[in-house]
C-alpha cells in the first residue's frame, strides 16, 4: 500500500478560500440580478438581451474553482512512497495513551485541553526519529487507535481526526487504558518500552496504580503528562458544533473538572518514570523524550518507504487545462456557434 504525505501542509489553508470564494460568487450573481430587476421585468430582459447566457456564469465559476483547487495542491506538493524496503532501525517502542474524555474539553487550557494535548503529541511524534509509535484513546474504556509503527506520517494523520466521540463510553479508566497499551506492545522481552499518559487525571472507573505496577514488571516505563488547573473549569456541551451550555450533575449544579495532580504522580512513581505538569507548548514532553533517550534502544526491522515521488506536477498541468478553459468560455452567447446546426 502506497502512502502520502504533504511537502508542504501548510499550504492546504489555501483550499479554505474556495467557501470563501463561492460565497462572494453567488453575492456578486444575487447583486446583479438585483441591478436588473431596477430596469424591467425579468421576462422583458431576457427579450432585450437575448445573448445574455445564465448558465456559462456558473460554467466558468466551477472550471476556475476546479483551477483554483488543483493550484492549491501544488503548493502543497502531495508525494507518494515509491519504493518499499525492509529496513533495521533502532529505537525505542512508545506508546501513547491519550485522555478523549468529555472532561477534556474543559477550556481552563486554550484551546482546550484535548485539541492541546494532541498538538503537543504531534509536535512530540516528530522528534521521535527512528522510535516505534502507537497511540491509545482512553475514555470509560480504551481502544489502540494507532499500532506501533515507523511511519510518523501515518500516526500523525490517524491523531487528527481524533474527539470526544472516539470512546463511546463516558468516564475516565486509565487503568484500561494501560491494560490496552500493553497489549500492543509486542512479546519482545528485550525491547525498550514506554507509555506516556497524557490525562488530566480524573479517574473513576478503576486503580490505574495497581495496573501500573503490574506493566512495570513487564518492563514498560510509564511517564504521565497531566494537562488542566487545579481550581478546575466547567465542561462545555456541543450541540451541532455550537455551544449549548455546561454539563450539569443529576441535581442541576454545572460540573466542575479539576486536575488531579496526586493520582498521575502516583502513577509515575510506580512505573519508573516522570510526572510533567502540562504548561507551554510542548507540554513537558520534551523532557520524558530526553529521558527516552537514555534508555538503550534495541533494533527492529521494518518496512518503510525510502524514495517519494512528487506529485505536483500533475496539479500544474490540470490547473493550466481549467484555467485557460475558463478564459475561452464567455458570459455571453456566441451568435455563431448558435448557428451551426450539426444535425440539420
Amino acid at each position: 500500500m502506497e502512502t502520502i504525505r504533504f511537502d508542504n501542509p501548510e499550504y492546504l489553508i489555501l483550499l479554505v478560500g474556495l467557501p470563501a470564494l463561492l460565497l462572494i460568487f453567488l453575492l456578486g450573481q444575487y447583486l446583479k440580478g438585483k441591478a436588473l430587476k431596477q430596469f424591467g421585468n425579468p421576462g422583458t430582459m431576457a427579450r432585450l438581451m437575448p445573448w445574455r447566457s445564465y448558465r456559462r456564469p456558473w460554467i466558468r465559476f466551477v472550471i476556475f474553482l476546479i483551477g483554483f483547487g488543483c493550484v492549491s495542491m501544488a503548493a502543497v506538493n502531495p508525494k507518494v512512497g515509491s519504493r518499499l524496503e525492509k529496513a533495521t532501525r533502532e529505537g525505542v517502542d512508545i506508546m501513547i495513551a491519550l485522555d478523549v474524555s468529555r472532561s477534556m474539553l474543559a477550556e481552563d487550557v486554550r484551546p482546550n485541553r484535548l485539541e492541546r494535548s494532541k498538538s503537543a503529541v504531534s509536535r512530540i511524534i516528530d522528534r521521535l526519529e527512528h522510535d516505534r509509535v502507537g497511540l491509545v484513546v482512553f475514555a470509560g474504556n480504551a481502544i489502540t487507535q494507532v499500532p506501533l509503527t515507523a511511519d510518523h506520517a501515518a500516526a500523525k494523520m490517524m491523531l487528527r481526526p481524533v474527539n470526544s466521540q472516539s470512546i463511546s463510553v463516558q468516564g475516565t479508566a486509565i487503568g484500561s487504558a494501560i491494560e490496552r497499551a500493553m497489549a500492543s506492545f509486542p512479546d519482545d522481552e528485550g525491547n525498550a518500552k514506554v507509555l506516556i499518559i497524557i490525562s488530566d487525571g480524573e479517574n473513576h472507573l478503576d486503580d490505574p496504580v495497581e495496573k501500573t505496577r503490574l506493566a512495570h514488571r513487564h518492563g514498560i516505563t510509564i511517564h504521565t503528562v497531566g494537562i488542566g488547573s487545579p481550581e478546575g473549569a466547567p465542561i462545555p456541551v456541543y450541540e451541532d458544533n455550537r455551544l449549548s451550555g455546561y454539563l450539569r450533575d443529576a441535581q442541576g449544579n454545572t460540573v466542575i473538572t479539576r486536575y488531579d495532580e496526586a493520582t498521575l504522580k502516583a502513577i509515575a512513581d510506580a512505573g519508573g518514570g516522570i510526572f510533567q505538569h502540562g504548561r507551554g507548548a510542548d507540554m513537558g514532553l520534551n523532557r520524558i523524550v530526553d529521558e527516552i533517550r537514555k534508555m538503550e534502544q534495541q533494533e527492529y526491522e521494518a518496512m518503510i518507504f525510502t524514495e517519494y515521488e512528487s506529485r505536483y506536477h500533475y496539479f500544474v498541468a490540470l490547473a493550466l487545462i481549467f484555467l485557460v478553459l475558463e478564459i475561452f468560455i464567455f458570459e455571453r452567447k456566441n451568435k455563431w456557434l448558435e448557428k451551426i446546426n450539426l444535425f440539420g
